[in-house]
């Protein structure tokens, strides 16, 4: 039970990872010549500081197809900006129904069906070249038109938040293969320049670029990637009219095959793998197979002495070497089969429980998932093989001579064979070291980085936005202004601030400003957040000098916080007040805060009055009640005060404290894998130790009794037959701790703010660990300790 339970830890392990690396490695494979379609992606810096974008300015795409060879297609779309509100009548005279922020809508052409294979149900990538029509998925012609057939819905009408008036001229499949390509809505590219989204998607201007343009190419045969790099940024200098030289814009392809992992551009929807992760994972899928096989072959050779006679009765009786091995390998291999098939048993609970970390599309079927079953066959070779070998070796190097003697471990105390148990018993308790060393230090990173002070109040705030449209700077809409009146008079509330993004947020602005100290201009990249008057008391951030900002519905003077300070030459607060910062005053100086996670350093960041811009609002909570219900009424009333003004919008908040803790979850799932997997570790080393426990007591048997017959104690008996084993864990300790330090030290240098590595968490994994060991040890070193002397000596 042992064997087979230990070895179902190991195989469940790898069938699970296997899984996950499998399903990550699998993306976009199915596109015809994959290997040479790119997508264009911008590495630009300002002043010196470097951003990353996967998106291009809109003309690039146009004058790519003019005037760049070597590209047998060049595709554009644009992502739709935000989510889509989508109205549809089915027929004339039924009511108009609305599907509220329609993800994945992308204005395309016919070059985007070329590139991604769709089979057709409806229609032709042809029905694209004009304004105003629109292509849907199965699954979303089914969502907008149940029941409808799809040559029925070709002529359909739908309109985009209100203002863009579609007719649906085809439906294609929904893709079966894993891609990032999400995509549902397919309105034609030529829709943009035909509407008022000219200006809003920056259609001719070569100076913008964002994110929801893209732009894909297919190289000709025999054409280099690096080629094209260096015509695309030539063709972008020739265009553009900015020569600031604090701007600059660089151009490279990234091949398909990188862009689902590529964590510094993005994919198209949530979902990025991280190839170290990935790699991460199949390395502890290998450590713990390989604690198994260990673990196996430690009980194995322990329990050898109960089979010494078989052995030596079948090579008297004739049987060859080969044939022995062989019979030792097929009963390897049969208990091998039962682990299998039990860890087949436990994966599905696995998935469950690492429901988390594990992609939402994944799913285990060996009837579905021919590829796992070639990948258990496979697993189930190497692991009796690996498990076996040496065993068998073992067992059928016995002399049948010594063997009916009793003879067969006479003298190997100090063998080769006992110093390879020992060596691997240390191998797997330096496996479960580096285990627990990681999973504190990472335990102890992540509270770091929950409870550090980032320089504002995070706790009893909520935060929630209405609609913003570009028209809205142009419009302001006057029910901001109401609701903000409204929810200051909800007995609930502390403080209520109309502003751009909070304090710390994964969106951020970036203007190039300039300083000029009368020597030289101090020209700097600087993060900006537009709040009113409560904002900087809201969230509870210090004033350092000077005076907050006053209420204005566009920026006219600055807050600028200690870092950007300092980056002007500036040491004391009070210097820099009335200074101008491009042709505006700054006003005040605020404390440093982060704007970002704990991954980054504090970036120069200003903070204005920009009341055109601002569409979030944030509110802090008074205290709870003693019942606990006060925020709850409270956020009711919110809620309420919302709808009234914006009826026919969503009321989503969210609390302050739980949108930080979402930076660190690829942290916390790590922490939580890992938890898992020293566990796993720890219980299978154990079961390595109790193996060599068991051998060793059955070969000092005699001695024991000898022993107590001479007037041992039991605790006499377990001190001399323990340690030696937790030598061996002492052992396991001193090489596992600088591997585990430089390990974790490495992983460490992504935080730019991190804990400590401090002695006693190495201490208090060595301690743990012979804890550990010292309990598994007493279970049969007691046992034998306690044992009649008399049996022991009258054995033969």
């Amino acid at each position: 039970m042992i064997n087979v339970i230990g070895l179902s830890i190991g195989i469940s392990a790898a069938i699970v990872i296997y899984l996950i690396v499998h399903y990550e490695f699998s993306f976009d494979k199915f596109e015809k010549d994959g290997d040479r379609i790119c997508r264009v992606v911008l590495d630009m810096k300002m002043s010196g500081t470097p951003m990353y974008f996967s998106g291009v300015p809109a003309p690039l795409p146009e004058a790519t197809r003019n005037e760049i060879t070597g590209l047998e297609a060049t595709v554009a779309f644009h992502q739709f900006n935000g989510d889509a509100n989508v109205s549809i009548s089915k027929n004339e005279n039924d009511k108009v129904q609305v599907y509220k922020k329609q993800p994945d809508v992308i204005f395309a052409d016919d070059t985007y069906f070329k590139l991604i294979s769709y089979e057709w149900l409806s229609g032709s990538p042809k029905t694209l070249d004009e304004p105003y029509k629109v292509v849907l998925t199965e699954e979303r012609a089914k969502t907008y038109f149940p029941g409808v057939n799809y040559n029925d819905i070709v002529g359909k009408r739908i309109v985009y938040n209100d203002s863009i008036i579609t007719t649906v001229t085809g439906v294609v499949k929904n893709l079966s293969a894993n891609t990032d390509f999400i995509f549902k809505e397919f309105i034609s590219h030529s829709t943009i320049p035909s509407s008022g989204l000219k200006e809003s998607y920056s259609w001719d201007n070569w100076e913008s670029s964002n994110d929801i343009s893209k732009m894909f190419v297919k190289l000709s045969p025999g054409t280099s990637a690096k080629d094209i790099d260096t015509k695309l940024n030539q063709l972008t200098k020739k265009y553009q009219k900015n020569n600031n030289g604090n701007f600059s814009f660089t151009f490279h392809l990234q091949p398909l095959s990188d862009m689902h992992f590529s964590t510094t551009y993005g994919t198209f929807g949530d979902h990025v793998a991280s190839k170290p992760t990935l790699y991460g994972l199949l390395a502890v899928a290998a450590f713990l197979l390989l604690l198994g096989c260990i673990n196996f072959i430690n009980l194995t050779t322990a329990q050898a002495t109960q089979r010494a006679k078989e052995i030596g009765i079948r090579k008297t009786m004739g049987s060859s070497k080969l044939q022995l091995m062989m019979q030792f390998l097929n009963e390897t291999f049969f208990i091998t089969v039962l682990a299998t098939i039990l860890s087949v048993v436990l994966v599905p609970l696995l998935l469950k429980i690492f429901t988390g970390f594990i992609p939402k599309d994944l799913h285990f079927s060996l009837l579905q998932q021919p590829g796992i079953i070639l990948f258990l066959l496979l697993l189930i070779i190497v692991v009796s093989f690996l498990s076996g070998f040496y065993p068998a070796l073992v067992l059928t190097k016995y002399n049948p001579a010594s063997v009916l003697k009793n003879q067969a471990y006479a003298g190997t105390s100090g063998s080769r064979k006992a110093l390879l148990r020992k060596s691997l018993t240390v191998s797997q308790f330096l496996i479960a070291q580096v285990f627990v060393m990681a999973t504190l230090i990472t335990v102890k990173q992540i509270s770091f980085m929950l409870n550090k002070d980032m320089g504002f109040k995070k706790d009893a705030i909520i935060y929630f936005s209405v609609p913003f449209t570009y028209n809205n700077v142009f419009h302001p809409d006057p029910r901001r202004a109401v609701l903000l009146k409204n929810l200051k008079t909800i007995p609930g509330v502390q403080t209520a601030s109309l502003a751009t993004d909070p304090p710390s947020s994964n969106r951020w602005n970036i203007e190039s400003l300039s300083y000029k100290d009368g020597k030289k201009e101090i020209a700097v990249d600087v993060r900006t957040k537009g709040g009113d008057t409560n904002y900087l008391k809201l969230y509870h951030i210090k004033i350092l000098a000077g005076r907050n900002i006053e209420e204005a519905e566009m920026s006219k003077e600055y807050v600028i916080n200690e870092t950007y300070l300092h980056l002007l030459g500036f040491q004391n607060p009070q210097d820099v007040l009335n200074k101008q910062i491009s042709g505006k005053p700054v006003v005040g100086v605020m404390a440093d805060f982060n704007e970002h996670s704990l991954h980054e350093p504090v970036k120069p960041l200003l903070l204005e009055a920009n009341d055109k811009f601002s569409s979030t609002f944030h509110i802090e909570l008074k205290p709870q009640d003693a019942n606990g219900g006060s925020w709850k009424k409270t956020i009711a009333q919110v809620q309420t005060a919302f709808k009234k003004l914006y009826p026919e919008e969503d009321f989503d908040y969210e609390f302050y404290d739980e949108s930080i803790a979402k930076y660190y979850k690829s942290e916390q799932d790590i922490s939580r894998l890992l938890k898992w997997a020293t566990g796993l570790a720890v219980f299978i080393s154990c079961m390595g130790l109790l193996g060599l426990v068991i051998y060793t007591t059955n070969v000092r048997t005699k001695e024991i009794g000898v022993r107590k017959v001479l007037g041992a104690s039991v605790g006499n008996l377990v001190s001399v037959l323990s340690k030696d084993f937790l030598l061996l864990v002492v052992i396991a300790f001193v090489i596992a701790t600088p591997i585990a330090w430089i390990a974790m030290n490495k992983w460490l240098n992504n935080f730019a703010y991190r804990t400590s590595m401090n002695w006693w968490l190495f201490a208090a994994s060595g301690l743990l660990l012979i804890i550990i060991a010292l309990i598994t040890l007493s279970f049969q070193v007691i046992r034998a300790a306690n044992a009649n002397p008399v049996k022991s000596l009258r054995s033969e």
